[in-house]
């Protein structure tokens, strides 16, 4: 038995290319004491392994070349060494990587439970995405009811939970998406107050037209000119959550606002990974399920077929085409 899998073959320079990605086999790794092996059946992209394929560190060290990309999975445990889940188990991985088997530590995998959302969703709304979005808003941005919330890539795996859970607590919700169809999603489907598309060419002017209050939280995933655009509409004492910069993850020019309204309008700004809020996993359990099985929040998934789609689905999510979580079936 082998195990098919996709490696880094060089570093990318702005955004990948599929020959920066190799698929490639090796021999299925056995579980030492305490591990099990998974089959995966469902891998989750996310933006944030696009930072460690260069060469400096984030928030985490980079990949070295030769190495299986980071990624989240679902799977199944096919070999035990580990009695608290036997074989035939469903559990979520956050590092099981883009490949069709892995092996890890029972205490670093969730249990996921079909009968409360399908495999798939664990890797979306019950997983890190959905939990990004419900410890950076919650816990971090604090609404309160009647305030007016901005979230960017608001289509996306994070940013449409986001606004669905702005909305569940009694805040205006306003999405920043790329396009009619993600813009018209995003109002229509998810339930936002009001969208703007970041792509027109009056898209500072439209913004600024859909927060006629200000903007007392801005959630942001994406960084660059939307990021420019929202924050001269920041009301004092605003807070803003930055959860990502997908908009700069390919460019190493590094531009930005200016920092005095942080002073002016006693501005808070968090910077968040999401690792460091794991013991909030309960609660958000508990309650994303709730809403979930309530109707309450709505799931949009970005699926693609097989590991050799994964790289191009990749590069999808990277340049703003993905509609949703993207998710790859294997």
């Amino acid at each position: 038995m082998t195990n098919r899998r996709i490696v880094l073959t060089s570093r990318p320079q702005g955004v990948p290319r599929p020959a920066d990605f190799r698929i490639d086999t090796a021999a299925i790794a056995r579980p030492g004491a305490g591990e099990v092996l998974l089959r995966h059946t469902w891998l989750g992209l996310a933006p944030a392994a696009r930072l460690r394929m260069g060469e400096e560190a984030s928030y985490r060290e980079p990949m070295a070349l030769g190495d299986v990309v980071y990624g989240q999975a679902i799977g199944h445990v096919v070999e035990s060494q580990a009695p608290s889940l036997p074989v035939g188990t469903a559990v979520m991985s956050v590092s099981g990587g883009w490949q069709e088997y892995s092996v890890a530590r029972a205490e670093n995998l969730v249990r996921v439970d079909e009968s409360v959302a399908p495999a798939n969703v664990w890797l979306g709304a019950l997983g890190t995405s959905g939990m990004t979005a419900y410890v950076g808003l919650l816990d971090l941005g604090q609404p309160r009811e009647g305030e007016t919330v901005v979230v960017s890539a608001a289509s996306g795996g994070v940013g449409s939970n986001v606004g669905q859970i702005a909305r569940l607590k009694g805040c205006r919700v306003v999405g920043i998406a790329g396009g009619e169809d993600k813009v018209r999603h995003v109002r229509d489907q998810l339930g936002f107050d009001a969208a703007v598309d970041y792509k027109s060419a009056d898209f500072a002017q439209a913004l600024t037209a859909a927060c006629p209050s200000g903007v007392d939280i801005y959630f942001d995933n994406v960084g660059g000119a939307v990021r420019d655009a929202v924050w001269p509409l920041m009301n004092p004492g605003g807070r803003i959550v930055v959860c990502g910069l997908i908009a700069e993850y390919n460019d190493s020019r590094q531009g930005g606002p200016g920092w005095f309204p942080i002073l002016s309008k006693r501005l808070a700004l968090h910077g968040f990974i999401m690792s460091d809020h794991l013991h909030r996993q309960p609660e958000f359990l508990r309650d994303m399920a709730q809403w979930i099985q309530q109707g309450r929040i709505h799931i949009q998934e970005d699926v693609s077929e097989g590991l050799e789609s994964v790289v191009p689905a990749f590069i999808r999510m990277l340049t703003g085409k993905n509609f949703g979580k993207t998710v790859v079936r294997l």
